[in-house]
């Protein structure tokens, strides 16, 4: 199975539908031990790649992803720009300059790239209640899949939402929400939510 940019171009639009489907909720959830306005920027990073992709042209995958993670990266609202920008602009870094389509295995190198650039820049695990809680066992999950590109984003929109869901008994360690220790159990982590509906929306895309 063969992804193009039409593909990718439809899997990113409907990341960003679900994304703006739940500003909302997205907030909530960071309001009660953080900045509380987790949704109001994944809505921004939704409109942008909204306004992107209609405008990609003949660039490559990878030049595509690129800009489109420096825009992101420019979202003001906290971290969320540039944990997104790198998340998204690591999905290309795999893939070679003039790739126009991915195969499975492109399609796994992606993820893999994503990580890889994820965890440049920062240091949390899965377990300290950060969007690393989703990430981590997305792209885990996406490697040890067997089956074509619809069976892998599949597997790593599934194990993103476990991770998320599983985020709630974790005790924040990172950002505001670090100063309210024990009292975060019981309730997600919004970026682990976000990063779960964004590979969810990848994978209804296809």
């Amino acid at each position: 199975m063969i992804l193009d940019r039409e593909a990718l171009g439809a899997m990113l639009l409907q990341a960003a539908k679900l994304l703006e489907e739940n500003t909302q909720y997205l907030s909530d959830i960071d309001s009660r031990f953080g900045d509380g306005d987790h949704g109001i920027t994944m809505g921004k990073i939704a409109k942008l790649i909204q306004e992107r992709v209609p405008q990609w042209g003949e660039d490559s995958i990878k030049d595509f992803l690129d800009c489109l993670g420096m825009a992101v990266m420019e979202v003001k609202g906290g971290s969320a720009g540039p944990l997104y920008g790198t998340m998204i602009g690591g999905l290309g870094v795999n893939l070679d300059d003039d790739a126009g389509q991915v195969d499975e295995a492109g399609l796994k190198a992606m993820f893999a790239g994503c990580l890889s650039e994820m965890e440049d820049i920062t240091t949390a695990k899965v377990g300290d209640k950060t969007m690393m809680d989703a990430l981590v066992p997305a792209v885990q999950a996406a490697q040890q899949a067997q089956g074509d590109c619809k069976v892998i984003l599949e597997a790593a929109a599934q194990a993103a939402q476990a991770g998320a869901k599983a985020s709630e008994q974790f005790v924040s360690k990172f950002g505001r929400a670090r100063s309210y220790k024990e009292q975060t159990i019981g309730t997600p982590d919004a970026g682990a939510v976000s990063t779960a509906l964004f590979f969810q929306g990848l994978a209804q895309g296809i």
